[in-house]
């Protein structure tokens, strides 16, 4: 189902309710999810059974499972409903619930979940729907088990035989589950039961790891199947870049090379590689985060208007963006290693003394690229992208600065150059956006001061628990592929960064580590920008509010 019948994630679930302090009517998201469900009775997903692999992993604990638990507390999933989980590990259903529901307190007394407790209700609805099983991925015995307890689900149900497979496990599983399951005959269609598979990333190491990926489970699936998921098109600030662009007249025509500078995109962390040493070290920060994250957050900046929120539609652009990436020279790249330093009041340790990490490891923690589009719209204008690890702020945002005003009617004034017009997006943690412009300052004389609106998510909309992943799985179950990559997009994607890729394995890096812990990064990412004419906005977690002067 596509998003011609139905409105964007971001939407769906909205219902008018005034602003505060304006009396105005605005729209709201999610604020009681449960009265949003009786609104919208059409959008509740049909009979289904989810299939969790890697069912006793760290994504199924910390991301999956809270997010269905949230979604029972929205009325979002079907009455008839299952979940199955499967994992090498010997347990018991029992045994499995128990763990999930003490990872499920943890998380309430952390986070302060609804006063420290989850509610116990939802929480007992799903768990009654839960059954593990015990097996291995590559074994087709797994299969023949797994075919017989989704028949015994699909009797209680009715008959229904929707069955969504979520390959929560490491990346080379990937292709022989799939063929596992085409084997077994369960990702078999019919014109009342549909089979859909959710594959995590990383969807290939590079392009031609990519491509492989695609070919061989395209040899099992058709691509209306396949549910290529990246958790940060879950963000509801995410998705609100397109209702941003697209419902806003005011923005549209000023989005192109004659009004835009250029553009920065950061999505920076505070921690470390933490437990994943062995995987980061085949991996890095330019794999790890710009062909998939950052790229997502290029697409809905930069991306043509599609002719509507269907779901190849809205991907088709995305691809067609990525493909006019110019391809990124080393010259336009920097990459760094963190230090030993000072990190919020504690000191940290380097990257090369991580558990599973070479100690003269060549591995980058950060990467910053300078990225030219070579389309109308955007020929000329720089997108400076930077990520890295053991950064000074956890923040991810997207800075669009527009070009400056002529400054010949300020000539006499006692400033060298206007404050700059940049509209702020900031994804997390503060979500919103700001706007800065000039004003002039109070007194006889003609004085310009730089002054912001700013709009916080916080003081419009009620929060609304999430781990980023509800809205995936929920679009998954209904049939809406707007927020997953098709094999395309994924290759084009790759394909980006794949000259870089080579470039940097021909010749290692031989100044690690090149930054401190607790910085932000190294002094060879200003330097990129320097050379334009720029310089990279600071890295802060909260955003100054409104009113301050520059």
């Amino acid at each position: 189902m596509g998003r011609e019948d139905s409105a964007p994630s971001s939407l769906r679930s909205s219902r008018p309710t005034t602003s505060p302090g304006t009396g105005m009517a605005t729209t709201t998201l999610a604020v009681d999810p449960a009265a949003i469900a009786k609104c919208f009775p059409d959008r509740r997903p049909p009979p289904a059974v989810i299939t969790i692999f890697g069912a006793g992993g760290d994504l199924t604990k910390r991301l999956v499972v809270p997010a269905l638990y949230h979604l029972v507390r929205g009325g979002m999933l079907p009455d008839s409903f299952a979940l199955i989980g499967i994992d090498h590990n010997e347990k018991t259903t029992q045994e499995w619930c128990q763990s999930l529901t003490e990872m499920m307190q943890g998380f309430a007394r952390a986070d302060g979940l609804e006063g420290g407790a989850i509610d116990e209700q939802a929480w007992s609805w799903l768990t009654r729907r839960m059954h593990f099983m015990q097996g291995d991925f590559t074994q087709a015995d797994t299969y023949r088990r797994l075919e017989k307890l989704l028949s015994e689900q699909f009797a209680r149900q009715g008959g229904t035989a929707n069955a969504l497979f979520y390959l929560a496990v490491a990346d080379r599983f990937f292709g022989p589950i799939i063929e596992q399951l085409g084997r077994a005959g369960l990702m078999r269609q019919s014109e009342n039961a549909w089979r859909r598979v959710i594959v995590e990333k990383p969807f290939g190491h590079d392009f031609a790891s990519a491509a492989a990926l695609n070919a061989q489970i395209l040899k099992v699936l058709t691509e209306d199947q396949i549910y290529r998921i990246d958790h940060f098109l879950g963000k509801e600030t995410v998705q609100n870049i397109l209702v941003l662009r697209f419902a806003n007249g005011i923005f549209e025509p000023l989005w192109n090379r004659d009004h835009v500078d250029y553009v920065q995109i950061t999505a920076a962390e505070t921690v470390g590689v933490e437990r994943r040493g062995r995987f980061y070290e085949t991996t890095g920060a330019l794999r790890d985060m710009v062909p998939n994250h950052l790229f997502q957050l290029l697409a809905m900046i930069a991306m043509e208007p599609p002719i509507s929120f269907d779901a190849d539609a809205v991907r088709a652009k995305k691809t067609e963006l990525f493909r006019a990436v110019h391809p990124i020279s080393p010259d336009n790249a920097v990459r760094g290693q963190y230090g030993a330093g000072e990190l919020l009041g504690k000191k940290v340790g380097d990257y090369r003394h991580e558990p599973n990490v070479a100690p003269n490891s060549g591995t980058e923690t950060y990467v910053a690229l300078k990225l030219g589009i070579d389309n109308w719209r955007w020929a000329g204008v720089p997108f400076y992208l930077r990520t890295g690890k053991r950064l000074s702020a956890r923040t991810t945002e997207i800075a669009v600065h527009f070009r400056q005003a002529p400054y010949a009617l300020f000539r006499d004034t006692p400033v060298d150059r206007l404050p700059a017009n940049i509209l702020m997006l900031r994804i997390q943690p503060d979500e919103g956006l700001s706007l800065s412009f000039s004003a002039k300052r109070p007194g006889a004389d003609i004085a310009i001061a730089g002054v912001e609106m700013d709009f916080a998510y916080r003081d419009y909309f009620a929060p609304l628990a999430s781990v980023g992943y509800e809205t995936l799985i929920y679009d998954c179950l209904i049939g809406d592929a707007t927020l997953f990559q098709r094999a395309d997009t994924v290759e084009a994607a790759w394909s980006a960064v794949q000259g870089l890729l080579d470039a940097w394995a021909r010749v290692p890096a031989d100044d690690f580590p090149n930054y401190a812990a607790g910085s932000a990064g190294p002094a060879a990412a200003d330097r990129l920008l320097a050379r334009d004419g720029h310089a990279w906005l600071p890295i802060r977690a909260e955003h100054r509010h409104p009113g301050h002067n520059t």
